[in-house]
């Protein structure tokens, strides 16, 4: 018996048509922060299928100190998502990727020339720590570059160290890395400042992605709330995002 037939967690509104797929979340079951059982990644994708998003790229967190997620793991929990949502006749196409902490770790696993999760082709997530700048960003970035990846900076405006310098987004464009702005940062969710740099950054054209980042029913019900969807559709509704170059290339690992 399908879980739907007896449970709904958030009203359909519908929205979303300027995203072609969702590229950031961590609704794999049970491997970070975010959803911790099959059951609650089935009524997340369920609602944000309701809303209008009907193809996911999953990416759980890699973190040395933390996360040690690799491509086994994060395939398994795929496969047992994927299963579930068959088994459910929830009409979504989920695949799975990473989020790379940009740690000691990830730069043992680009030299030792590991398998990295790809979003498409040779697209990789990576993210900074909120705590501390990057002292090596430089170094890390022409490590990625030469191992032949395109990388995609995560929720830039969420690095409390960028509010007082903005020419920083325009620095890791430089530097090689796309940006990938939270829808959640738009609404305030994580505060005025944060609120305050997403605008910028997609004022000034410098965001090339977005993402949910969802891990959980308080942010689901945020990015379904009629006025997060109007706020996203003036913000991001003049044209489709998240349509890498190559469409018949999904989520993989290795080259």
């Amino acid at each position: 018996m399908s879980i739907f037939s007896r449970k709904k967690i958030v009203p359909a509104y519908p929205g979303f048509s300027w995203l072609s797929q969702d590229i950031h979340s961590h609704i794999l079951p049970g491997i970070d922060d975010g959803s911790p059982d099959i059951e609650t990644s089935l009524q997340l994708l369920n609602s944000l299928h309701d809303a209008g998003i009907s193809k996911f790229i999953c990416t759980p967190h890699i973190i040395g100190d933390l996360y040690h997620n690799t491509p086994q793991t994060i395939n398994d929990a795929l496969g047992k998502l994927k299963k579930a949502v068959y088994q459910n006749g929830l009409d979504v196409e989920i695949s799975a990727a990473a989020e790379y902490m940009l740690d000691d770790h990830f730069m043992e696993l680009i030299r030792n020339k590991e398998p990295l999760m790809k979003l498409s082709g040779n697209y990789i997530l990576t993210e900074l720590s909120y705590a501390t700048p990057p002292s090596r960003l430089e170094d890390i970035s022409f490590e990625i570059n030469i191992n032949n990846y395109q990388p995609l900076m995560a929720h830039p405006e969420r690095y409390p160290y960028y509010h007082n310098n903005y020419e920083a987004y325009s620095r890791l464009k430089e530097l090689g890395f796309l940006l990938q702005v939270n829808l959640l940062s738009l609404t305030g969710y994580y505060g005025k400042y944060v609120a305050k740099a997403a605008k910028y950054i997609l004022e000034n054209n410098l965001a090339d992605f977005v993402g949910t980042d969802l891990h959980h029913f308080n942010h689901l019900n945020v990015l379904t709330d009629t006025k997060s969807i109007e706020m996203f559709e003036k913000y991001l509704g003049h044209k489709v995002y998240n349509v890498f170059p190559s469409i018949s290339q999904h989520a993989s690992t290795g080259t």
